[in-house]
């Protein structure tokens, strides 16, 4: 994908017609007064760096757990290297760094302890209550979990920033109505219905590189930590061109060098080839779709910052590798059928007894409440809890807790 660099905004200082507005927001939910001295996405993203929820993403598990080693990545280092990379893909394209960089922040906020395999477990136990959707759980805290201010629930956040925490990988209905990848999970669909996020739109061009960077920063952290672990070997990328072709061109310029810089000097250049990927195309789908302003951006009908179908190619390649090295190695495997056992036990440890939960505002209410609302107020407790004390709290619970390593 060829990469128009006059085009970039590095240094203009002036937003491009088609970025996202802080000056012309559509608003919050609970009006306020404008900031003299920041835009409403800068106060939205310092919102969001401020929550208990970001503060616990430390010491939740992205896919190595903490007892792995001191060096693997957190959901926490994840969500920072992701806003690194939305901020740059924003500035090169001449959008709202801010409000890019605030989605990227908040975008694993309802991820609950042990990475995808508590969710896993969390949505099996509620299937009968509707279910677990991380997506939608980020939502439930933003608007209503997180208990900070005098005059709401919530963060407040612009209609922008949820409208990029909800759809950043795309819309979630049909112009029609149904559900665009199966059914909306029924949190959004309650908030919509107070404050309309328009599921079946696409969003704006700010939440796509924060989702595209999600991308970008995974396909390459995991490699990082899959050869720290050593599930991962130089070896194994060899069957990878596009990674094969990085490691032949560090080898030509720093022959014999040693493994943790000859790593990096990978990592760094599949960032750059991958971001540089994303600015080339949406550069491209910018002058095919010639958008006025944001709105032309989520009535395009399409992703405009993504990936090119070579670069694709790569990104399907780099994740079926990491699948099958990594996320269903055997240890890892054994990890998580642990990991599931715990999350398992403690849901069903709460719901026989509420007044578990020690400190849950509602614990003193909660037993007499319907099972459906019990159910996704122990969902709430569980998904914000990290890894380590999810593990103390069976240990305090429970005559044996399994190991997680």
């Amino acid at each position: 994908m060829t990469l128009d660099r006059h085009a970039l905004g590095f240094g203009a200082g002036q937003r491009a017609v088609f970025a996202a507005d802080p000056w012309t927001t559509r608003g919050r939910l609970f009006p306020e007064v404008s900031s003299p001295t920041r835009s409403d996405f800068q106060r939205d993203r310092d919102r969001i760096v401020h929550t208990t929820a970001f503060r616990r993403l430390k010491h939740k598990t992205q896919v190595f757990i903490a007892a792995d080693g001191d060096h693997y990545r957190t959901r926490l280092t994840h969500t920072i290297e992701v806003a690194q990379i939305a901020r740059a893909l924003a500035r090169a394209l001449r959008l709202d760094e801010d409000l890019a960089e605030g989605v990227a922040l908040v975008h694993d906020f309802g991820h609950t302890p042990f990475g995808h395999t508590g969710e896993d477990a969390l949505h099996e136990v509620l299937v009968p209550y509707g279910g677990f959707d991380h997506n939608a759980q980020s939502l439930r805290i933003v608007t209503k979990l997180e208990r900070r201010y005098a005059e709401f629930d919530g963060l407040n956040l612009t209609w922008e920033s949820l409208e990029g925490l909800v759809k950043h990988n795309g819309p979630l209905m049909t112009p029609e109505g149904e559900g665009a990848r199966g059914p909306v999970p029924q949190p959004i669909r309650d908030y919509c219905a107070i404050h309309d996020l328009e599921l079946a739109s696409f969003a704006s061009l700010e939440a796509q590189v924060a989702a595209i960077a999600d991308d970008i920063a995974y396909n390459t952290h995991d490699i990082d930590d899959g050869l720290r672990s050593g599930y991962l070997t130089f070896d194994m990328l060899e069957d990878i061109p596009f990674l094969a072709g990085l490691m032949a061109e560090v080898r030509e310029r720093y022959p014999a060098l040693e493994p943790a810089r000859f790593t990096h000097e990978i990592m760094r250049r599949q960032i750059t080839a991958m971001v540089e990927d994303v600015i080339g195309y949406a550069q491209a789908a910018l002058r095919d779709v010639r958008p006025e302003s944001a709105d032309d951006v989520r009535a395009a009908g399409r992703v405009m910052a993504t990936f090119s179908e070579a670069m694709a190619v790569t990104d399907r390649e780099i994740k079926s590798m990491l699948f099958s090295r990594i996320y269903r190695h055997p240890d890892v495997m054994r990890v998580r059928a642990n990991a599931a056992a715990i999350v398992k036990d403690l849901f069903h440890a709460y719901m026989a007894d509420p007044l578990l939960m020690q400190g849950h505002y509602w614990v003193s209410r909660i037993a007499e409440m319907p099972e459906p609302v019990r159910a996704r107020h122990v969902g709430d407790y569980l998904a914000g809890m990290t890894d380590n004390y999810a593990v103390n709290t069976h240990r305090r619970l429970f005559d044996h807790t399994p190991e997680l390593r």
